[in-house]
């Protein structure tokens, strides 16, 4: 049994680092759940407290990063359209070279966007464009972080 969630537990880390990047799956949930099999598992030895303030970390991070897309675009002008565009762009841009593809096609998508949502101005819609562009990386690199730091503070107490 110890082996079923270690091998649990593994596969909830990668998927929940490439949930930081792909909007269908929940990353830090998913880490978290990998923190918890570990534990369980009896390979890692985390602390009550340690898992409680891991916890509460991974919920203020899905509130922020809920919050966080839609409150920056809007501030940027943006809409809604700007958002999934970086989206569907960052998608695309995982199958283009380095860092034309990854960098690149978020902004791309969210001007498309916020094109095809009614922006009549190219400037305006460039400058919404950034805003979901940076709001979308800047979830991802919050994300990134407490994953990483879940994944780091369970292999130290291996």
């Amino acid at each position: 049994m110890e082996i079923a969630l270690l091998i649990l537990s593994v596969i909830c880390f990668v998927a929940g680092f490439a949930g930081c990047i792909l909007p269908m799956l929940p990353g830090p949930p998913l880490s978290y759940a990998g923190m918890l099999l570990m534990q369980w598992s009896g390979y890692a030895h985390l602390s009550t407290t340690s898992l409680i303030v891991w916890g509460i970390v991974t919920v203020v991070v899905c509130v922020i990063d809920f919050f966080l897309t839609p409150w920056m675009t809007r501030r940027f002008g943006g809409s809604n359209g700007g958002s999934w565009g970086a989206v569907v762009g960052l998608i695309v841009g995982m199958f283009l070279p380095w860092p034309a593809g990854p960098l690149l096609c978020p902004f791309i998508g969210a001007l498309i966007g916020e094109l095809i949502m009614g922006a009549n101005d190219f400037k305006r819609a460039t400058h919404a464009a950034w805003g979901s562009f940076l709001s979308f990386f800047a979830g991802t690199g919050i994300k990134l972080l407490v994953c990483g730091g879940m994944l780091g503070v369970t292999l130290c107490s291996l």
